[in-house]
């Protein structure tokens, strides 16, 4: 495994970030922990994951698989860089109060504490916003991780799917503050959703975030989706079902697998390598439903991208450009 420092901290982390998102509502404990026993066997040390995952009537049960993970002991907690997040609201179905969502204080609060029984350890490395609150002054979100951080609570905190101007807005608060800021940005990024290269990525590069790409192979329609409808009769799902149903999403799909299929690379380790490769990525998240699918996923850590394919795959995905000039003179 390559390592990699998170941002401008300095805190060392894997080129791949182990998502737990699976664990609960489509794999089981035993394997759950099978995974990460994997996972830290192959130097994987950075495990992402969010109080609301399980979702429905258990959310929070993808914290409690980790929880007892970390409960087998074997120096488990001490080799792992925890992250999870806050803002989905815990209350239970049909019992929705105010305040138990969103990044108030009080929430803010109320959602650690219970991060830390799910997950049975006594701090965590990064706590990340979910989303941006457009209801809660900074300010305030700020004074509730300095007191977590004094508690030691939390080491960092981090941020996910913000827009670049309120990373830019939380690190001027914070620094008037006098505190680190976030380190780090979790963003939808992937060779067929560029849109976080006009700037999300350069403000994240400007304030020394490392930028954490999730859904790399973009619901699977990066990971030879027509290929595998050819020859295994998978039809696809979700986000992948509605580029391909249409026509040029479709042929955009086909020239990316024929290029690749002629310089003899897989897909999904392809698309996960070619995050590895650009600009401000400390690394993607991986979210392994299989033992088989975290073995491919590392295979993609070694792999070296060609110019000329880099280039070709360009070609395939231009993308939006960077900001200003994607969108002005």
């Amino acid at each position: 495994m390559k390592y990699t420092q998170l941002g401008r901290t300095g805190l060392k982390v894997s080129r791949l970030v182990l998502g737990t998102m699976n664990f609960g509502p489509h794999t089981d404990e035993k394997d759950s922990h099978a995974i990460m026993d994997a996972a830290l066997d192959a130097g994987i040390n950075y495990f992402d994951t969010a109080n609301v995952y399980g979702w429905g009537e258990n959310k929070g049960r993808t914290e409690e698989i980790i929880g007892t993970w970390f409960a087998e002991g074997g120096g488990r907690r001490d080799k792992t860089v925890l992250a999870t997040k806050v803002y989905g609201n815990m209350a239970g179905d049909g019992d929705v109060w105010p305040n138990h969502d969103k990044l108030s204080a009080v929430n803010i609060r109320r959602a650690v504490d219970a991060s830390l029984k799910r997950l049975q350890t006594d701090y965590i490395d990064i706590y990340q916003f979910h989303h941006i609150d457009r209801d809660t002054p900074v300010d305030e979100i700020w004074q509730a991780i300095d007191v977590l951080i004094k508690q030691g609570k939390i080491l960092y905190a981090g941020s996910s799917n913000f827009p670049g101007w309120k990373i830019a807005q939380a690190n001027e608060q914070a620094a008037r503050r006098g505190m680190v800021g976030l380190v780090s940005e979790q963003c939808l990024y992937n060779l067929a959703e560029r849109r976080a290269e006009m700037e999300v990525i350069p403000a994240a590069q400007a304030y020394g975030l490392g930028v954490i790409p999730w859904s790399p192979l973009h619901g699977g329609l990066l990971g030879g989706v027509l290929k595998k409808e050819a020859t295994e009769g998978r039809r696809a799902s979700g986000r992948a079902a509605e580029v391909l149903a249409d026509p040029a999403g479709r042929a955009q799909i086909q020239a990316y697998e024929d290029l690749l299929d002629k310089h003899g690379l897989a897909p999904g380790e392809t698309a996960l390598a070619w995050l590895l490769t650009r600009p401000g990525v400390t690394g993607p998240i991986v979210g392994p439903r299989t033992a088989d699918q975290l073995t491919s996923a590392l295979r993609a850590v070694d792999l070296d991208l060609s110019a000329e394919l880099l280039s070709a795959l360009d070609e395939v995905f231009p993308g939006t450009g960077p900001a200003p000039e994607a969108f002005a003179w």
